[in-house]
């Protein structure tokens, strides 16, 4: 059945109380709501814990989509947690490890402006605790390090809020510029997409987590310009 993915609406949001609604058959703790983000487009699935009703506490280890439209999630207990016998309809109470989710909130955003100061096509990328890096399709080489950190760091300074919204897959589809990423499609068959807008800055679709504006994004430089094809570079940031 669908997850209610609270921390698409509220990517602040640290714990809640959930219902077993299924495990999979590889383990995995299915509940009606969660504030887990699951893995997907480049980002790790969160940490943390799972608490039962009788205080017994399962370490999380990351949570992953059950399905290819990506509307269930499973939560994956650490490898040889001592896990006990969920029954369905049993509540819980889970919490994600905060730190970890807000760096890589951070990262994330950062990785949208670093998109909006090279506007070309994305072909990979990956959010990580302390860094990231996005993979563009670029004819010419020739970028700077330097040059791309001072935009960046301009950007940052704007203080734009960090809002997200959602359209239909049909407003998606009328308009297709709104796509950056040529490998990871955002994903579409629920009927709806949503949209992360940094105001005046950014605008694309994403299913990830990001802080609400721009300055707590914090100092970022660009480590790293790599050549990895003909035309593809893949570009480096990290917490400065």
């Amino acid at each position: 059945m669908p997850t209610d993915c609270l921390f698409r609406d509220d990517s602040y949001l640290r714990d809640c109380g959930a219902t077993v609604v299924g495990i999979t058959p590889e383990g995995g703790i299915v509940l009606d709501r969660t504030v887990f983000y699951a893995a997907s487009g480049g980002q790790p699935g969160d940490r943390g814990t799972l608490t039962t009703a009788d205080g017994t506490t399962v370490p999380i280890e990351t949570a992953v989509y059950t399905d290819p439209l990506k509307t269930e999630i499973a939560h994956v207990p650490a490898k040889d947690a001592a896990v006990p016998a969920l029954a369905i309809g049993a509540p819980v109470t889970i919490a994600i490890d905060w730190d970890l989710r807000h760096r890589r909130m951070r990262i994330h955003t950062a990785l949208h402006l670093l998109s909006a100061v090279l506007p070309y096509a994305v072909t990979g990328g990956s959010v990580g605790d302390q860094d990231g890096r996005l993979d563009f399709d670029i004819p010419d080489a020739g970028l700077d390090k330097e040059a791309i950190t001072e935009t960046l760091a301009a950007m940052i300074a704007t203080d734009a809020a960090v809002t997200s919204r959602w359209i239909t897959d049909a407003e998606l589809e009328a308009n297709p510029g709104l796509v950056k990423t040529m490998s990871v499609k955002p994903p579409m068959g629920t009927g709806r997409v949503r949209l992360i807008e940094i105001a005046g800055l950014d605008l694309q679709p994403c299913g990830g987590t990001h802080v609400a504006r721009t300055t707590e994004i914090g100092a970022v430089r660009v480590t790293q310009i790599e050549k990895k094809g003909k035309i593809n570079r893949r570009v480096r940031i990290a917490f400065a």
